[in-house]
């Protein structure tokens, strides 16, 4: 029996991230090329190598929820929740009348909560033996809370579970989204991923594998993808949430429609426990995976964003990826890394390039690559980095990127909807 595909449409976006608590700003200040950088205000980092991040800024989760709620999460769910109530809100979907066992929550998280178990235990560790833990340890700690978060606040029945692939994670839950949305397997999947992970152990651990920049008398030139002066990463944290719907349905309904989804690529470096492969086979199978699902060209991409984390190797190894897959049609490739901009979210890294890549489609632009001063001179210079500044220019198909830590790579492509 052949299966037809349904076609799947994004219908709504909303974000907590360090350049904007919402959509608007977020896109002012991601076109502006400002950085989220700072130093870090969440604990005493001044032992720390890193001492510095890409936090969240004046966030009020009572805007969101009662001081008695806000106790039972972790700030990681703090992000989903008020991420998905402006993505419902932008949708203009009606929750009195929408058939909520046809709508899903996919909404991943590479770490979960990591504040809730490092409190409990450090609170364990000055009152041993007594084992004092909050009743609500395990709830804010399990990574897969939010979606449940979600489903419980607005009662949606539908598929609910999360996606956990180190920085590839937000990827994974909209590529499930957009397959099970095109099987019929719901009407709308709310999706995209989460993550707070600037915290002692969070810093710490990532600091100790020298992943992380350590430019500490300049945090807001740290993150310099592709630049031959890079050092490494510069943790962010935040929510990307979107809402995926079935193109019947929100034609039906009368949404507005940012882009289409068209593919999803997926892929294992099998090389190393935290590096890429040095010739970035894994990217390379990963775009062709994407291209091949969506039925396009290489030449068809105008846009694409790069994982790119700033980091020495990783850099290298995707920049020959990407220009292997797309040899021959490079000048008429844009690239830019937004996590110069934002820091890298690690799971909800996917998810909130997603999101960039849909604004460049909306609105006709390439984000920049900030702090982009020297070419690393063993990337090739055919690749056409936008540097510092945003450009105009029509996007109709943009591409995604995203590696994590085991080998796993997720690729997102969207398309200028157009029926």
């Amino acid at each position: 029996m052949q299966i037809t595909l349904k076609r799947v449409v994004v219908t709504g976006l909303g974000t907590v991230n360090p350049l904007g608590n919402d959509l608007p700003t977020f896109y002012q200040n991601l076109r502006q090329g400002q950085s989220g950088a700072g130093p870090i205000t969440k604990f005493d980092a001044s032992h720390f190598k890193a001492q510095f991040a890409c936090e969240v800024k004046n966030f009020d989760v009572l805007q969101y929820m009662d001081k008695k709620e806000s106790r039972k999460m972790d700030s990681f769910c703090h992000y989903a929740l008020a991420a998905t109530d402006e993505c419902i809100r932008d949708s203009g979907l009606n929750l009195d009348t929408v058939d909520k066992n046809r709508v899903g929550v996919i909404l991943a998280s590479g770490m979960g909560g990591m504040q809730a178990f490092e409190d409990d235990v450090l609170n364990y560790a000055q009152t041993r033996p007594v084992p004092r833990y909050s009743p609500f340890f395990v709830p804010r700690v399990i990574t897969d809370i939010a979606p449940g978060h979600i489903s419980i606040k607005y009662g949606f029945r539908g598929i609910n579970f999360t996606t956990v692939s180190a920085c590839a994670s937000s990827t994974n839950a909209i590529a499930d989204a957009f397959t099970y949305l095109r099987l019929g397997r719901a009407n709308i999947i709310i999706t995209g991923g989460a993550e707070a992970a600037i915290t002692q152990s969070g810093v710490g651990g990532f600091t100790a594998m020298k992943a992380m920049s350590e430019r500490n008398d300049s945090p807001t030139t740290a993150s310099r993808p592709f630049d031959r002066d890079r050092d490494g990463f510069v943790i962010g944290e935040g929510a990307g949430v979107l809402m995926l719907e079935t193109l019947e349905h929100a034609l039906a309904r009368g949404a507005k429609i940012y882009a289409e989804v068209v593919g999803c690529g997926f892929a294992a470096d099998a090389y190393h426990l935290t590096g890429t492969h040095p010739e970035g086979l894994g990217a390379q199978l990963a775009m062709r995976d994407a291209l091949d699902d969506a039925r396009m060209q290489p030449s068809e991409v105008d846009y694409l964003n790069v994982h790119a984390t700033s980091t020495p190797m990783g850099d290298i190894s995707e920049a020959k990826a990407v220009a292997a897959v797309f040899a021959g049609h490079l000048d008429k490739l844009a690239i830019s890394a937004t996590k110069s901009m934002t820091g890298h979210l690690l799971g909800a890294a996917g998810a909130i390039e997603a999101i960039a890549s849909i604004l460049a489609i909306r609105h006709s632009f390439i984000p920049p690559t900030i702090n982009f001063a020297h070419l690393d001179e063993q990337i090739s210079p055919a690749l056409r980095i936008t540097p510092n500044h945003a450009v105009d220019q029509p996007v109709n198909v943009a591409m995604s990127n995203t590696f994590g830590f085991g080998g796993h790579i997720a690729v997102s492509m969207f398309k200028k909807f157009g029926e």
